[in-house]
């Protein structure tokens, strides 16, 4: 295995151990922010790609070659629609690392999207500050189960919508309708190959993020 890989390895599982460091010195001194972002979505909706996009190190990937059970019809996977040529799939988790700016950094950790990894999930959002959910037009129906689970556990997140190559071009505001999201969830447009746009959307969802963690902590003080 190349060492960069294990560097990435080592730095996951770090990452995903220590809690994040949040604040200033009481004297006012800043100190270094890493924050957890939770990468999630249906089967084939781009996350391994937005990770790798926007990642600053080499990101860890852990993925197998499909089998045909997973590209055949069923509960599973149900249809392949829009990822015919999809030959791999994330079984554990992704990895990446960007630096926002000077202080503050965000590891990300992105699911596997297929049901059969999802007990991984709850391991995988343990101490995550919030998620992005990537969601393909054509197929918004996988973004359900990503949604409820950040819902039920108060996780918050935003869901961006993989710009794909003739997929249904419908507006933000009908994409938080199909979905039933609670009202204020921010829905953006993104393409996941390309850095600025991931790096704009890991903005607005740690700026969503500090908007409603501020908002319970007054709420709870109040």
């Amino acid at each position: 295995m190349p060492s960069e890989s294990i560097d990435s390895d080592e730095n996951s599982r770090a990452a995903h151990r220590a809690p994040a460091n949040v604040g200033r010195t009481m004297i006012g001194e800043d100190i270094a922010l890493t924050l957890k972002i939770v990468v999630a979505g249906g089967f084939g909706a781009g996350k391994s790609t937005l990770i790798g996009s926007v990642s600053e190190i080499r990101p860890l990937h852990s993925e197998e070659e499909l089998s045909e059970s997973d590209t055949e019809s069923g509960p599973d996977r149900g249809d392949t629609g829009g990822v015919e040529r999809k030959t791999s799939t994330t079984v554990a988790m992704d990895f990446g690392r960007i630096t926002v700016h000077s202080g503050l950094s965000l590891h990300l950790f992105g699911t596997p999207g297929q049901d059969r990894f999802r007990f991984l999930w709850d391991e995988l959002c343990e101490g995550a500050l919030a998620a992005v959910v990537l969601a393909d037009t054509r197929r918004l129906e996988d973004c359900f189960a990503a949604v409820d689970h950040f819902e039920r556990r108060r996780i918050p997140f935003v869901v961006a919508v993989n710009r794909f190559p003739g997929a249904p071009d419908h507006t933000e505001h009908d994409v938080a309708q199909a979905l039933d999201l609670d009202r204020g969830t921010p829905v953006v447009l993104c393409d996941a190959r390309d850095r600025a746009s991931g790096k704009d959307v890991l903005i607005r969802t740690v700026e969503y993020a500090g908007r409603m963690h501020t908002a319970r902590l007054l709420a709870a003080v109040g």
